[in-house]
């Protein structure tokens, strides 16, 4: 049995939609839609319906194999109707007889469904019997315009939206659901409220829109029924047998089959001599139609079922047997026929006369306007289909019937490239081949990654031994030392470096381990300070500045470590005697070296001197001897 889902209120209106989280995107629904109203995203994960373009045929209901696919329900609304004692009357379609085969009397099921609540119980099939009569009048008084059938409601909108030029050609005649609609409400009042019970989806469209007196309230399926049924415990054993409300109908328990519905106004369709055509089934339909408005060879008016007749509707439990169903139909017909009283039913069809079940349509143009050839042939390139040979044929894998159609869909917005096997097939062949060379290519960069990672490991720990090493020399220095940043705060500072600058400093340094993040300019006075600024703008050294601080002499030496971020100082107390003595012999030293210094130059004059003198000298002595020689 089909899960029938009995919301009160559908979204924006809809008869029929599509929940996403079941759906699984299997385009099965997209292979059965007759007016591509089903939309595939790119950007979604699930088909949507658009609902201007459907005609509630049901075909992606029956197919979904998830249930995705979920159909607008009046149970709860025909319930609550009842429960409030308004008075209410069921219109029953004969293909009922193909739903409930385990009930063996007509009379049962009308009483069980008179158990319900309802005060009128009425079968169609004397709707079905004027609608007939006046269908074949009108292909009796043949002008040279041919017709089509107004019997089924899914066939109307599909002509209404996808063929809007032959709304002209349908019968404009109400349907029987409808015309049965206005029955009742001459035998009974205007308040009744009228509920059809049938396997149709499509008449939901008729509901609220044929208006008075035609108009159908509410709408359940014969699934929906025998929810019904079981809710309320009742059974073939729990009920006595009733008869339907009058008037009754002759053949008209035939509808639910193929040609059924002309039989019912004695038409038959005679390959020599009729001058309509039955079929039924999607696919014929659809064919027919298309024929018709393309070809005057057919010559024919059209008596169509959208479904493969009522007794596979999308209302009727699934997995019901076609041929065992229209036998059931038959055994109906001829049972309800026991009792038929030909007078009366004279009498009816006068009292209901044709005029007053006349109707106009109103196209309601829903063609997509084809995208450009170039783009349609640049998307089958994209699928990597070329050649009219390919379009006009397809493997069906993607829901359309062939290449062309669907690069149509996707030119239009309505499916997308990946729902085509070939090309999903081509795009994951080359995403495999991506993703093993990506694979290849991580393989090496993983290799490296190790590799990088073990000589930054052996960096670290020898920058450690570095940053130990040097920390340790630091220590050792008797100097005080201080390497900071361009803000001038404190990297690092040796022990010396904080027992020069005191007992503050010290405090600082016991909640600041080692004075690291100190900011050096709240321990030096401006002077100071100026210096390590010059050495950061100039990148130059500032070497042996002696600073006179209270009571002490200290010097001061800074040079740059780091271009513009990082400096260095070292710092001495010249008031310390080891400092002061240190500092004398370096002095001495530096005026030793001075003197030897000038020692050495005056030495070099004089002997510059003395060498220019003796060559002087012996310049003149020798011209006197050459002046004696002569």
């Amino acid at each position: 049995m089909k899960e029938i889902n009995i919301q009160d209120s559908r979204p924006d209106g809809q008869i029929i939609w599509v929940e996403p989280d079941p759906c699984i995107l299997c385009y099965a629904c997209v292979r059965e839609c007759p007016s591509m109203a089903i939309e595939v995203k790119t950007n979604l994960d699930h088909v949507t319906i658009l609902s201007d373009r459907c005609i509630a045929c049901g075909s992606c209901f029956t197919i979904c194999p998830t249930r995705a696919v979920k159909i607008q329900s009046d149970l709860e609304k025909v319930r609550e109707i009842i429960k409030s004692g308004r008075p209410a009357s069921a219109i029953i379609d004969p293909s009922i007889s193909a739903e409930f085969p385990d009930i063996t009397d007509y009379r049962n099921f009308v009483g069980m469904i008179r158990a319900l609540g309802f005060s009128g119980v009425y079968d169609l099939s004397f709707a079905v019997d004027l609608s007939a009569q006046a269908h074949a009048s009108l292909f009796a008084d043949f002008k040279g315009k041919f017709r089509i059938s107004s019997k089924c409601p899914a066939v109307v909108s599909y002509i209404e939206k996808h063929q809007p030029q032959l709304t002209e050609n349908l019968v404009p005649v109400y349907s029987p659901a409808s015309i049965m609609a206005q029955i009742i409400r001459k035998q009974e009042s205007e308040e009744t409220c009228v509920v059809l019970i049938n396997p149709c989806l499509a008449s939901r469209l008729e509901l609220g829109a044929t208006g008075e007196p035609f108009r159908i309230d509410a709408q359940i399926s014969f699934t929906e029924l025998r929810e019904w049924f079981t809710t309320q415990q009742i059974s073939e054993n729990s009920v006595e047998f009733s008869e339907f409300n009058p008037p009754n109908g002759r053949k008209g328990s035939l509808f639910p089959l193929s040609s059924g519905f002309m039989q019912s106004a004695n038409q038959f369709e005679d390959l020599l001599m009729s001058n309509f055509l039955s079929t039924d089934g999607r696919q014929d339909m659809l064919e027919s139609i298309d024929e018709f408005a393309t070809s005057y060879d057919i010559r024919k008016h059209l008596d169509l079922f959208y479904c493969e007749g009522c007794i596979m509707g999308p209302g009727m439990s699934s997995g019901g047997h076609k041929f065992r169903r229209r036998t059931l139909v038959t055994e109906y017909a001829t049972k309800r026929s026991e009792n038929f009283i030909d007078q009366e039913w004279q009498s009816n069809l006068e009292k209901f006369s044709v005029t007053e079940i006349s109707r106009q349509y109103t196209p309601d143009d829903q063609i997509l306007k084809l995208p450009d050839e170039t783009e349609i042939s640049d998307i089958l390139k994209l699928i990597g289909t070329s050649g009219d040979h390919d379009t006009n044929r397809g493997c069906l894998a993607c829901g359309y019937k062939t290449c062309r159609d669907f690069a149509i869909a996707v030119a239009l917005g309505l499916a997308k490239a990946e729902m085509c096997h070939l090309y999903g097939t081509k795009s994951k062949q080359e995403y495999i081949k991506s993703l093993r060379s990506s694979n290849e290519q991580l393989a090496k960069a993983q290799k490296a990654l190790q590799e990088s990672e073990k000589v930054a490991l052996d960096e670290k720990k020898m920058a450690l031994e570095y940053s130990e090493t040097l920390t340790a020399v630091l220590q050792k220095i008797p100097s005080g030392v201080v390497i900071v940043n361009e803000n001038l705060r404190i990297i690092q500072a040796n022990r010396e470096f904080i027992e020069i600058l005191g007992d503050e400093i010290k405090s600082i340094d016991e909640v600041i381990p080692g004075l690291k993040g100190a900011d050096l300019r709240t321990m030096f006075p401006p002077q100071m300070l100026n210096l390590f600024t010059f050495v950061l703008q100039n990148n130059q050294d500032v070497m042996h500045k002696d600073i006179a601080i209270d009571s002490r002499l200290l010097n001061l030496s800074v040079f740059p470590i780091k271009k513009g971020s990082i400096m260095g100082a070292v710092l001495r107390d010249l008031s310390l005697p080891e400092v002061q003595k240190e500092e004398v012999i370096k002095k001495v030293t530096e005026v030793i070296d001075k003197n030897l210094e000038m020692v050495q130059q005056i030495g070099f004059l004089l002997g510059e001197g003395a060498s220019d003198t003796e060559r002087m000298l012996n310049s003149i002595i020798k011209y006197y001897r050459s002046e004696e020689t002569k």
